[in-house]
């Protein structure tokens, strides 16, 4: 079946899915100050969605491509859940988020399938993917549109990966008790298989596709392979809720890289990004002899488990992410704060004991989502811990600068 076929069947006129912001059934409230995170973006007054452009234009999103999107959305006069917030129009229609960004991502679509030029063509495919990852954002579990623009985004990923220069193949990874999980496996042309491999522990509001840059920039030159998997409840790893062990598919995985013949399973290590920093770090505890090391930007490890105020101080989308990912969407905040408590790894017993694996942890300075104290205690509870201060501005440098020197780490741990 053509992806645009597909797009048709699974896109079909239908007014009655439910509105994102409305699947969380907590207490909101709109944020009285405007919230700014380097990996987050930004949360104002009018948007449900915190709006991420400066990742969004990293993953190669055109900043005026993206404005002409938001201003279809801000412009539109069709009903929302909430008259305050731009992005909950109801119904797949003009002026609905998802809407919106798989339009524009089937635009990028059928340029790929118009295109005579295999470079370009793998282009299109992955600006397709991007865009609609982007529709599907925050993947809340439940909402049906965003699930049909996360198959979309994986398909038109694996299209792309037909033209782009690296290799990439699927693997099922079969997990005890339930349902298996597929992952990507990105593979450089320089060098020989089996490689040095990163296996990639993303955000909960991240889906695998968003990672290509970091493999294009930083892994794939100096010869790394990155493999990457689904957080629990989101893409690939839908039928899986996050439990306290946060660990338990990225430790399966792990277990299961000595059967993959592209991986060097002696040479493994981590990559953690926000809420996906509390998988790596607890691994770095439970696999100190399949991990060569671990990295963490702007982890989530402890702070805001444990902190009421910190939790106050993000954005309503965040929280409704961790209450989806929980499986807790109808949970009063205290029955949520309650719960979330027990995912902090000093709570349990973890952060704050020896251990022995090399652990490097990024940090933005007043940052709202992962404060200083964060990355200090993963760094001091290492025998062989790095702490690095990232410069807020120009913060698409400093983001970069982060990068260059985590992957020159890891690189030189896994030699």
């Amino acid at each position: 079946m053509s992806q645009a076929n597909l797009s048709e069947i699974l896109f079909k006129p239908r007014f009655k899915h439910p509105e994102t912001s409305t699947l969380v059934k907590r207490a909101h409230h709109h944020p009285t100050l405007a919230t700014e995170s380097a990996l987050e973006g930004q949360a104002t007054h009018h948007w449900y969605r915190m709006i991420n452009r400066l990742m969004w234009i990293w993953r190669g999103v055109d900043a005026l491509e993206m404005q002409e999107v938001l201003a279809r959305i801000a412009a539109s006069p069709a009903e929302r859940t909430d008259e305050a917030l731009l992005d909950t129009v109801v119904g797949y229609r003009n002026g609905n988020w998802i809407y919106e960004w798989s339009h524009q991502a089937m635009l990028w679509q059928q340029k790929a399938l118009e295109s005579t030029d295999p470079a370009a063509r793998g282009e299109y495919w992955l600006m397709a993917a991007n865009l609609y990852s982007i529709a599907a954002y925050p993947h809340l579990k439940g909402d049906e549109l965003a699930d049909q623009a996360e198959v979309l985004s994986n398909r038109a990923y694996e299209e792309a990966s037909q033209h782009l220069p690296y290799q990439l193949k699927e693997i099922e990874f079969p997990i005890p008790g339930g349902a298996p999980i597929s992952g990507f496996l990105h593979m450089p042309h320089e060098g020989k298989a089996p490689y040095p491999t990163v296996l990639i522990c993303g955000g909960l509001d991240m889906m695998q596709s968003d990672h290509y840059r970091l493999f294009r920039d930083y892994f794939a030159p100096r010869g790394m392979a990155m493999l990457t998997i689904d957080m629990p409840s989101i893409g690939f790893s839908s039928r899986w809720k996050l439990t306290q062990d946060t660990s338990f598919l990225h430790q399966q995985v792990l277990a299961q890289l000595t059967t993959v013949p592209w991986v060097d399973h002696t040479r493994v290590s981590l990559l953690g990004f926000r809420f996906g920093a509390n998988v790596a770090v607890r691994l770095a505890y439970l696999e100190p002899k399949r991990l060569r090391a671990v990295a963490c930007l702007g982890p989530i490890v402890h702070n805001l488990m444990c902190n009421s105020a910190a939790q106050e101080s993000v954005p309503d989308m965040y929280m409704d992410v961790l209450a989806s990912r929980l499986g807790m969407s109808t949970a009063s905040d205290a029955a949520l704060r309650v719960e979330l408590n027990r995912y902090s790894l000093k709570t349990q017993g973890l952060l704050g004991r020896r251990c022995p694996t090399p652990m490097f942890s990024g940090y933005w300075p007043n940052e709202p989502f992962s404060p200083k104290e964060e990355s200090r205690l993963i760094v001091s509870s290492s025998s062989d811990g790095k702490l690095l201060e990232i410069g807020k501005k120009p913060v698409y440098r400093g983001f970069h600068q982060a990068m260059e020197e985590m992957s020159t780490w890891l690189k030189g741990k896994m030699r």
